[in-house]
C-alpha cells in the first residue's frame, strides 16, 4: 500500500496535541521529544494520518492538509465547536463538499467529501 502522510509545522507540540487529540479526536501513534515541547507527534483518526513537527525550520509554515471524509457535515458538526472554522461546508462546483478550519499554528485543515444534495 502506498500513501502520503502530511507533516505539519507546529509552534508547540503540547498545544498541537491538545488541539488534534483533545479537540478533534485523533489518537497518538508515536511521540519523539527531548523536552516535552519540541519534537514529533504522529496522529491518526481512522485512515487519516499526519505528523506534527515542532519546531519545523525553514519554508513550509502555514501549511495545508487535505482530509478526505465520507461525511463532511459530520466532521463539521463535531469539530466546529472546538476549532476555528475558516469556512462552513459548501458544495463546490468541481464536485465535492468542503470546509476549512485553522489549527493553533496557522495550518489549514481542508476537509472534503461527497456532495450533499440536501445542502447548498
Amino acid at each position: 500500500m502506498e500513501r502520503a502522510i502530511p507533516i505539519l509545522p507546529t509552534e508547540d507540540r503540547t498545544t498541537a496535541r491538545e488541539f488534534y487529540v483533545g479537540r478533534l479526536g485523533f489518537e497518538v501513534t508515536f511521540e519523539a521529544s527531548d523536552d516535552g515541547h519540541s519534537g514529533l507527534l504522529g496522529i491518526k483518526r481512522g485512515t487519516i494520518e499526519m505528523t506534527l513537527d515542532s519546531p519545523m525550520s525553514g519554508d513550509g509554515r502555514n501549511a495545508c492538509a487535505a482530509l478526505q471524509a465520507d461525511d463532511t457535515d459530520r466532521y463539521y458538526r463535531e469539530w466546529s465547536p472546538r476549532a476555528g472554522v475558516l469556512r462552513p461546508p459548501k458544495n463546490e462546483a468541481w464536485g465535492a463538499r468542503t470546509f476549512d478550519l485553522l489549527d493553533p499554528s496557522g495550518n489549514t485543515i481542508f476537509v472534503m467529501g461527497p456532495v450533499n444534495r440536501s445542502q447548498p
